[in-house]
């Protein structure tokens, strides 16, 4: 593969955001339509009770170019849960998908807890207005966590190939506090469900359909899948499991993998040849991708340095061998 990269394209600090939100613009995903494309992402608002981050969604509309900004939201697209529910704290990431004539979203609502810092479970709204705004479907969740993915399922990205709605997605497999005077932290892999009707799904319950590189405490997450030609092109991101916060060696790359059959997947990340710049705002880590096409070019959004507190960019694919 030989992608181009086209550099950042939006800082969220140099925009006026819902929420008083002021950073962050993290796993960009793109809704294309016939004169512009939409992308929403996630950005934070701190909470006046203790200082604590709640995330919201919002969107910026770009001009076919990818380069010029039309408009950035003025509220969020989706209302956080009320007490108690998944996604009282904040909704990272959403994932859209145009069915019939329908928008829908797939939401990734996230509640904290006391022993560990954060649980997670995957969530449903559809729009009807071009999806500005989105409307849950009910207070809960659609899928989460199982007798063996126990933890933080989310992350869920959603196709339909054949009449079938397909969700790649992660699971948390463990927390693990790795330090005595350190928070706990979790390992993710990545998993895959597939339903009729888009809202009642079946897991292969604890399945990793993607191979470890770095270790078995490799976390992957924010799965994008594309079909070209006959095959699947899967990308992830991985990272380690502990010190990948401020340790550039351990944080966050881009990961690939293909299939042939929606089923086996072989990983193939040097392919990808798609790498941090020496330099810049993607130097420390890559994370959170979304492949899409648009007027017959493929595109990668993804986030750089301090996941997305600073924006996102983008990259064109050239060519595909």
């Amino acid at each position: 593969m030989k992608w181009k990269k086209r550099g950042k394209i939006f800082d969220p600090t140099e925009h006026i955001l819902p929420n008083q939100c002021r950073e962050f613009a993290q796993s960009p995903q793109a809704l294309v339509f016939d004169n512009f494309v939409r992308i929403y992402f996630s950005t934070r608002e701190k909470d006046p009770v203790n200082g604590k981050y709640l995330s919201h969604v919002a969107f910026v509309d770009f001009k076919k170019n990818l380069n010029d900004i039309i408009r950035v939201s003025n509220k969020t697209v989706v209302e956080l849960g009320g007490l108690g529910c998944f996604d009282e704290h904040g909704i990272f990431p959403i994932n859209v998908l145009r069915h019939q004539s329908k928008i829908y979203a797939y939401t990734c609502g996230w509640s904290r807890r006391t022993s560990v810092s954060v649980e997670t479970s995957i969530g449903f709204a559809t729009s009807d207005n071009h999806g500005l705004t989105f409307k849950k479907n009910g207070l809960g969740p659609i899928l989460s966590s199982s007798l063996n993915e126990p933890f933080l399922v989310g992350d869920a990205f959603v196709k339909v190939y054949d009449d079938v709605f397909h969700m790649w997605y992660m699971f948390g497999t463990q927390w693990k506090q790795y330090s005595e005077n350190s928070p706990a932290d979790r390992t993710y892999k990545i998993g895959h469900a597939t339903s009729i009707d888009g809202i009642e799904w079946q897991k292969e319950d604890g399945r990793q359909i993607i191979p470890d590189k770095l270790n078995k405490n490799e976390s992957m997450a924010l799965p994008s899948v594309i079909k070209i030609g006959d095959r699947y092109h899967m990308f992830f991101c991985y990272r380690e499991s502990s010190d990948f916060r401020k340790n550039s060696h351990r944080g966050y790359r881009i990961g690939y993998a293909y299939s042939d059959d929606l089923v086996n997947w072989a990983r193939d990340d040097e392919n990808l040849s798609l790498d941090v710049s020496d330099r810049r705002w993607d130097s420390d880590m890559q994370c959170y991708p979304h492949v899409f096409e648009c007027d017959d070019k493929i595109y990668m959004l993804y986030n750089g340095n301090e996941f997305g507190r600073y924006g996102f960019g983008i990259a064109e694919l050239e060519r595909l061998s």
